[in-house]
Parts: structure tokens; sequence; C-alpha cells
């Protein structure tokens, strides 16, 4: 696993906020243009990012939350690679 993605803390970008959208049934992250709708998994982690957590905290949060789910681990740091990359998320 990627040592340095895991000890960083990320936060929801400035203007990003993260709710669950009942009409939708999912979560969804909001921002001044608009709407991303997030699979569950996607909103299971995003609901853990906090800005006081690291990587490694909400990957054991979540690993004990899911312990049946193989590949956890690999699943919660390619997510957030990709939300850091697509500015929704800062890697601290």
């Amino acid at each position: 696993m990627n040592q340095a993605l895991q000890q960083k803390v990320p936060a929801l970008r400035r203007g990003f906020r993260l709710q669950w959208e009942a009409v939708q049934g999912c979560h969804v992250l909001l921002y001044p243009e608009g709407m991303i709708k997030l699979n569950d998994s996607a909103g299971e982690i995003l609901q853990q990012v906090n800005g006081a957590q690291s990587v490694a905290q909400i990957i054991d949060a979540l690993r004990g939350r899911f312990p049946d789910v193989p590949g956890i681990d690999e699943d919660i740091l390619t997510f957030m690679e990709v939300a850091n990359a697509q500015f929704w998320i800062e890697l601290h």
C-alpha cells in the first residue's frame, strides 16, 4: 500500500459539502457549480473524511465496519487518489 498516502489527512475542498439526498436515494457531493451523485462506497468513504482522520484511520474504520469486503484497503486508497485528482478533497 501507498504509505505516504495513508499518512495524509483528507478534507473536503472548500465549497464542497456532503449530504444525504433522499430524492436521489444516495449521498451527493454539492459544490457551487453542481452536484455529484455518489455510489454507496464513495458515500461511505466520504462520510469518514472530516479533516482530522488520516487515510489509514479511515481504512481501519471502514475495514471494521465491512470486514468481509476483500481488497477494501486498495479500494479506499484508489478512491482517495481519484477524489484528490477530481478536486473533491485535499490531502494534508
